[in-house]
């Protein structure tokens, strides 16, 4: 019976996928059991803690990371329906506090555990997240959530600390194909009674083009078909040209600020500072096929001109600067040409992080030992009284001196003989080390 003031049970004892009539392909081929999920079978095999918590009927509250299309959703469901409990879905899109407190209440009132599954969970606020704390907590609810987000950023810190979080890979060309073949061939849910058949190349375009995403594969075979059993030759094996038609240009996966972005522009960065141009452009031109912002990436590689490449070629800045000039000019697509000219000659140049280690260095005692008095002669004499009390006494100017060289002590005198630029050896700035060494050693010989 209903409970007082309730029509009917939003959340009845036993939650079951619903297929609708009309569900695209992707929906209507999920797998339903462990056996047809495919891509992470090292997760799920016998020995590994979250084969064993299943088997066990011990499911702890845990959240699912992985790429779109990674079968998140689907092991949710199937870890799910094989507990003896009652799974309750929300979607973090559309479901707030009120939802959340609403399948809270309705778990209360059942005799199963209830496990609550919350699709796209980085994206309820702070608000949100806490109200599940203390459910979690309890264990009134077991959380099992989804995202796409590294949760380490989206997840609160005590959420976070209350469940396992399973890292799921996006699926690779193999997987991607064992897909394809159970639906070209499920006369039922799949395609099957169209006795579709893909040409190699069509078959490759379809893997290489979903960048590892199942639900989009899924999508793209069905639009494939459609097109491909329009042309009245269905014998003939699919075409690779008749899957680009279909689906067209296919967007790069990357979100401006999410977690691919950081890592694209962390690869670019690290492939330039191992002097690697072809994994550089890599990395470039995904960034720009995928959308990003080409004034970002130009201030990338300014900064990384001074930090990386600094005084073993000065050039480097000058050029970065240039690119980043000529990109706000001339714009997007010719942008990525000085881009392209800017990030291979990063790559190839000398490097040198001196000049930036040893700010932090000088940051480093500044933090230590605070402000410390500035040398009288380095300080500024513009009155009477400051030229009598010694200021600017006994300064050189360095111009009136011999090769303009001036050997006092300038840091003040708790830090002197302190050195914190140590040019390298590359570059350039082989030549600022040899004239460093020469000045440094009169400078000693003089204090």
């Amino acid at each position: 019976m209903p409970p007082p003031n309730e029509t009917f049970d939003l959340f009845p004892e036993k939650t079951e996928r619903r297929l609708e009539p009309h569900a695209p392909l992707a929906e209507r081929m999920r797998p339903r059991t462990l056996e047809e999920l495919v891509g992470h079978e090292e997760l799920l095999a016998p020995g590994r803690p979250l084969h064993t918590l299943v088997e066990r009927g011990s499911l702890s509250s845990f959240i699912l990371w992985g790429p779109p299309g990674s079968g998140k959703t689907t092991l949710a469901w199937i870890l799910g329906e094989r507990q003896n409990a009652r799974l309750v879905p929300l979607s973090a899109v559309s479901a707030g506090v009120p939802e959340i407190r609403k399948a809270i209440e309705a778990a209360r009132r059942t005799q199963l555990r209830t496990l609550l599954f919350i699709d796209e969970i980085h994206r309820l606020n702070k608000a949100q997240q806490d109200a599940l704390l203390p459910h979690v907590e309890s264990g009134s609810v077991t959380l099992i959530g989804a995202t796409t987000e590294n949760p380490s950023f989206s997840v609160i810190a005590p959420l976070l600390s209350r469940c396992q979080v399973i890292p799921l890979d996006a699926l690779g060309g193999r997987a991607l194909g064992r897909v394809l073949d159970r639906a070209l061939e499920d006369d039922r849910n799949g395609l099957g009674a169209a006795k579709l058949v893909l040409s190699k190349d069509a078959r490759d375009t379809l893997i290489l083009s979903s960048q590892g995403d199942a639900r989009r594969l899924l999508g793209m075979l069905d639009a494939s078909a459609t097109v491909h059993l329009s042309t009245g030759n269905r014998a003939a094996p699919m075409s690779a040209e008749t899957v680009k038609q279909a689906v067209g240009k296919i967007a790069l996966r990357h979100d401006r600020d999410g977690e691919e972005h950081f890592n694209v522009v962390s690869a670019l960065i690290k492939s330039m500072r191992a002097s690697d141009p072809d994994a550089a452009l890599h990395y470039l031109a995904r960034m720009i096929e995928a959308g990003e912002d080409a004034l970002y990436i130009s201030r990338r590689l300014v900064i990384f001109a001074s930090e990386d490449v600094g005084n073993a070629d000065p050039a480097a800045l000058a050029l970065t600067v240039a690119a980043h000039q000529a990109v706000q000019n001339i714009g997007m697509p010719e942008g990525r040409i000085p881009l392209a000219q800017a990030t291979t000659y990063l790559a190839c140049a000398p490097k040198s992080n001196a000049a930036y280690a040893g700010l932090n260095q000088a940051v480093a005692d500044l933090e230590g030992q605070g402000p410390l008095p500035v040398p009288m002669h380095l300080r500024n004499a513009p009155t009477r009284l400051m030229k009598d009390l010694g200021y600017g006494a006994d300064y050189v100017y360095a111009h009136s001196a011999e090769d303009a060289f001036v050997a006092a002590e300038n840091l003040p005198d708790t830090l002197a003989g302190r050195r914190y630029y140590e040019p390298n050896n590359r570059g350039q700035e082989a030549d600022i080390a040899e004239r460093l060494a020469a000045w440094r050693a009169r400078r000693n010989t003089n204090r």
